[in-house]
């Protein structure tokens, strides 16, 4: 394994972790999905180039759509969230309750 994969794979483990334990406010989870999203992407614009392929793919570019449009639906349900709730406080949510 060389050492780029390494870094990439760490990335990627180090923001699930992150996502996993240490989930006290909505943003710091929203940051963790944007850095697992920048770990992915970059793995995918690097993949051609590992594997000696000449054409280009359009699944980065796709992805950073989709990474896009989900930064923009997170930050406005973090805006609507504190408003209603008064924070971002992820233990103040009850799914259960409308």
């Amino acid at each position: 394994m060389s050492i780029l994969h390494l870094s990439f794979y760490s990335a990627f483990t180090l923001s699930s972790l992150g996502l996993a334990f240490h989930r006290t406010h909505l943003i710091s989870a929203l940051l963790c999905l944007e850095s697992m999203m920048l770990s992915m992407y970059v793995a995918l614009a690097m993949w051609p180039i590992q594997t000696h392929t000449s054409s280009s793919t359009i699944l980065p570019i796709l992805m950073l759509a989709f990474s896009a449009c989900e930064a923009g639906t997170g930050l406005a349900l973090l805006v609507a969230s504190t408003r209603t709730h008064g924070s971002d406080h992820l233990h103040n949510f009850n799914l259960l309750q409308c």
